[in-house]
């Protein structure tokens, strides 16, 4: 009786084990702050990334200042892809990111776009029109995509004429909202948010006219500890992202 017992024991301790060898990892979820412009190509990195890891992106988009500001009041945010080197570098030296965790995930293309088809021309000739009643920018203070903007204007020599024309968005999104609903005539915008849409007329501003967009991400400290967020990172530097990336009109690996 007592053998039967023990066997029986032995067998259920081989069962539990079995079970537990066999089950699935836990998912994770992991929280990521990321820069307006990067919307519709983070969306859809988020997917290819649950889909090779199983493990889900919760993304909170807006400016990279206002985005900053909440890592620094202990936002639970794990992973930070900025709209600039700038913020991602600070989150770094002020020990909010660990260190050699940043590099650069993509170089954004700034536009000059308007809902209206026959408002530019393919140049930066519209700046110069007399009847333009309001320029859409994003806040220079909050999102570089703003201060390109400003530094284009400038370097044009049309941005005071314009300055009392310019009408800010709290973000790139807003932006692109002012310009799509035509309470902008024009709008400063990211490639990456028309890439898409062959609607309206566009510059695509040469870069000779604007400091590069260099868009760094970075690892938080709040991520250290979480092989999902390590995960993130490094798929963010993927052939399969690098290949969304691209898609969404950004320039990578430069």
């Amino acid at each position: 009786m007592s053998s039967l017992r023990n066997a029986l024991r032995a067998t259920c301790g081989a069962l539990i084990v079995s079970v537990v060898l066999a089950a699935p990892l836990r998912a994770e979820e992991i929280l990521a702050a990321v820069a307006a412009n990067f919307t519709d190509a983070a969306t859809e990195i988020g997917t290819a990334f649950r889909k090779a890891t199983g493990n889900t992106v919760t993304y909170s988009f807006g400016a990279s200042g206002q985005l900053y500001t909440q890592i620094t009041q202990d936002a639970p945010f794990h992973v930070f892809l900025s709209a600039d080197q700038t913020r991602a570098e600070k989150a770094e030296a002020d020990g909010f990111a660990v260190p050699g965790s940043r590099f650069t995930y993509a170089v954004g293309k700034l536009v000059l776009w308007s809902a209206d088809p026959a408002r530019i021309d393919g140049t930066g000739a519209a700046l110069k029109d007399a009847s333009l009643t309001h320029v859409a920018i994003a806040d220079p203070a909050t999102a570089p995509y703003g201060a390109a903007a400003v530094e284009v204007m400038r370097h044009l020599g049309v941005f005071e004429a314009l300055e009392p024309k310019i009408v800010q968005g709290k973000s790139i999104s807003q932006t692109h909202q002012f310009a799509a609903t035509a309470n902008a005539d024009v709008g400063f915008v990211a490639l990456s948010q028309i890439v898409a849409d062959d609607k309206g007329s566009r510059w695509i501003v040469p870069q000779e006219l604007y400091t590069p967009i260099r868009q760094d991400a970075v690892l938080l400290k709040k991520g250290e500890a979480s092989e999902a967020a390590r995960a993130y990172v490094e798929f963010l530097k993927s052939p399969e992202a690098t290949a969304i990336i691209g898609k969404y009109g950004y320039a990578v690996g430069e």
